[in-house]
């Protein structure tokens, strides 16, 4: 049996979150102060006494500083009245934080970050202290568009610098819901692998070297005879004008008798394994090809970058190997003639450690054979 591999990269240039260079996300929501019911200068009153409410902010992002650790500043501003004080304290909060973003799960970022920060008061009363704070939070973007998400967040913050008026230890520890839209921009340039319409092929049959046949000698000079309509793999090329003389039955030719080489290009969203429209067009003119090759059946396998734990790689792969074995059924293609499998991250074809490489890797290969 010979068996002819086709390696196609399928290089994810549909644009995620690690595509844009930066997110601005403008945060509402509300605060709860753990002082909040200390009241007074002379009942146990601490730093910080402040009622709950309300606050609004704005969290800037840079995405492709790090591939793990993403750098965020914070800015939170809120107002409310200290229990028994007639003027309303304003509370600025800032924070320089690192993200760690999770694997995109049906278009949902989980992330998780810490940092620490420097909380201003204005117009305090005598228990108000600025000082820092160390902060922590947790939360999920939802991609709404490529390039805006929806944006939830719990975010703990806590300070201590200066006792209460009265000897109390002073901490204060605030929790407080945030929700907001992320607006990324900046995108990156998508891999050259994107451009290059060319696919990295085997060769599918090694060319036999000519066979020279030298006439009988006869009495008298005679020219050499070639037989002209003779077809002897019986490819529909005749045997002068046949560079592959030996071609297996049943396999498609060109012009010059070869067998045809298949090519096919996807374009998976990052995490995904859906087809966009000019993927559907491509599995069609593959489909065309197996109809015009009866005797091909079809190995397809899927492969990803070394994003993600690897039984997460490898439930992707065979998804992605799945979805164009069903893509092709449902063009016409037999079942019987094509099989899938899943390699994950096991078969890198370039480095995991740079973004050209990563989408290098996230790609398809298919495997024809008699």
């Amino acid at each position: 049996m010979n068996k002819i591999i086709l390696s196609t990269l399928l290089a994810s240039v549909a644009l995620s979150a690690s595509d844009y260079n930066y997110e601005v996300s403008p945060m509402v929501g509300y605060l709860w102060n753990s002082t909040a019911n200390e009241t007074g200068l002379h009942a146990n009153g601490a730093m910080g006494g402040v009622e709950d409410h309300p606050v609004f902010g704005l969290d800037a992002q840079i995405n492709n500083f790090s591939d793990v650790i993403k750098p965020e500043l914070s800015v939170l501003y809120g107002r409310d009245r200290v229990t028994g004080f007639s003027d309303t304290t304003g509370v600025l909060t800032t924070m320089v934080n690192g993200v760690y973003e999770m694997n995109n799960i049906s278009n949902i970022t989980p992330f998780a970050k810490a940092g620490l920060g420097y909380e201003w008061y204005t117009n305090t009363h005598p228990s108000d202290y600025n000082g820092m704070l160390l902060d922590a939070g947790l939360g999920a973007k939802m991609d709404i568009t490529k390039s805006i998400a929806l944006k939830l967040e719990a975010l703990y913050m806590y300070k201590m610098n200066n006792n209460g008026i009265d000897g109390s230890n002073g901490e204060v520890h605030n929790v407080a819901a945030l929700a907001g839209l992320t607006f990324k921009f900046g995108a990156t340039a998508a891999p050259m692998i994107a451009a290059v319409a060319a696919p990295v092929a085997a060769v599918v049959v090694a060319e036999p070297k000519p066979v020279v046949v030298t006439p009988a000698p006869v009495p008298v000079p005679a020219a050499k005879v070639c037989p002209l309509n003779v077809d002897s793999d019986h490819d529909g090329v005749f045997d002068p004008q046949d560079k592959c003389p030996n071609t297996p039955a049943g396999f498609k030719v060109d012009a010059d008798g070869c067998p045809l080489k298949a090519t096919l290009h996807l374009n998976f969203v990052t995490d995904g394994y859906s087809v966009d429209a000019a993927g559907i067009a491509k599995v069609k003119d593959f489909a065309a090809f197996l109809k015009g090759s009866p005797t091909y059946k079809a190995t397809i396998v899927g492969h990803t970058d070394s994003t993600g734990s690897d039984k997460y790689n490898q439930t992707l792969s065979e998804k992605r190997a799945e979805k164009v074995k069903t893509m092709l059924i449902d063009q016409g293609i037999a079942s019987d003639r094509l099989t899938t499998n899943g390699e994950g991250e096991k078969n890198p074809a370039a480095s995991n450690k740079t973004k050209q490489g990563r989408a290098e890797n996230r790609r398809i290969e298919v495997e024809l054979c008699k």
